[in-house]
């Protein structure tokens, strides 16, 4: 299933193809639930199909989240090591990267709370004053207050390379700005894990002709994402539960960086496409 959240309801685009409104107003009371699969599951089973609008065209559409903080993981990808290692090097941190990609302990930081996070359709921005910005597309996890994964969804993790380059002390300033995250376009609700093959797409397009593309897949990440979810809920405490982005496997090219009005898409087939602008 998957579920979508607008301005003013929740729907599901069920298993049998049909779009189904909740009878809900509790966005946080929704995904924090453990059961999630099931309680849908007995909702679907008392409403009717809605008319009249498309699961890819739904209209309104928001980011899937209300009061939960967004969380990244780092390293988790070989590519992601290798261009961590090659920006930092100048700075002396060179294997910094390599270190935390053998370690048990896996890079875990916070990103961002909600007001800096946009849905499909909405604009990511660049710092101004960074001179190397990338989308990171990322498999994001959405777990609940016990520390349990009940879906997934899209991630763009928007970083800026140099800054983070320039020193890794500054991770934060590189991470976490007005506009510095997407997710959507909804989560997929499922009691099954992901199959280790499923692949994740970018694409950026320039005044309609494409810049950058690049691909992954979930066997290319080195930790199993129960680990990462179990470090970072170790001492910490959601009460509406939280999304953690998983890492990127996709770096573009070092001679890159985005552009106003660039077009940026990110694929998870399962879950759809989170499509967004740069302002």
């Amino acid at each position: 299933m998957l579920l979508y959240k607008t301005d003013d309801v929740f729907l599901v685009h069920a298993d049998d193809g049909e779009l189904y409104r909740l009878r809900t107003n509790d966005w946080d009371g929704l995904i924090n639930r453990d059961d999630i699969h099931d309680y849908l599951g007995a909702q679907l089973r008392e409403l009717s199909p809605v008319g009249g609008i498309s699961p890819g065209r739904i209209p309104h559409l928001r980011a899937p989240i209300s009061s939960q903080e967004v969380w990244g993981a780092g390293v988790t990808y070989h590519r992601s090591r290798d261009a961590r290692m090659e920006e930092s090097e100048g700075a002396g941190g060179g294997d910094f990267y390599s270190r935390v990609y053998n370690a048990e302990r896996p890079e875990i930081f916070f990103k961002t709370t909600s007001h800096r996070v946009v849905g499909s359709g909405g604009q990511v921005r660049i710092r101004q004053d960074s001179k190397w910005n990338v989308p990171e597309p990322e498999l994001t996890l959405v777990v609940t207050s016990s520390g349990t994964i009940v879906g997934y969804t899209i991630g763009n993790d928007m970083s800026s390379r140099d800054i983070e380059g320039e020193n890794p002390l500054y991770l934060p300033q590189a991470k976490t700005f007005d506009g510095c995250c997407a997710l959507g376009p909804g989560i997929l609700v499922t009691q099954e894990p992901l199959a280790a093959d499923t692949a994740i797409d970018l694409q950026i397009l320039r005044t309609g002709s494409t810049v950058a593309t690049g691909s992954t897949s979930l066997l290319q990440m080195k930790r199993p994402l129960k680990d990462l979810v179990d470090f970072l809920t170790r001492e910490c405490s959601f009460p509406t539960g939280c999304f953690l982005l998983t890492g990127t496997g996709i770096i573009p090219d070092d001679d890159f960086s985005l552009a106003t009005g660039d077009e940026i898409r990110i694929t998870i087939a399962p879950i759809g496409t989170l499509v967004n602008t740069v302002a």
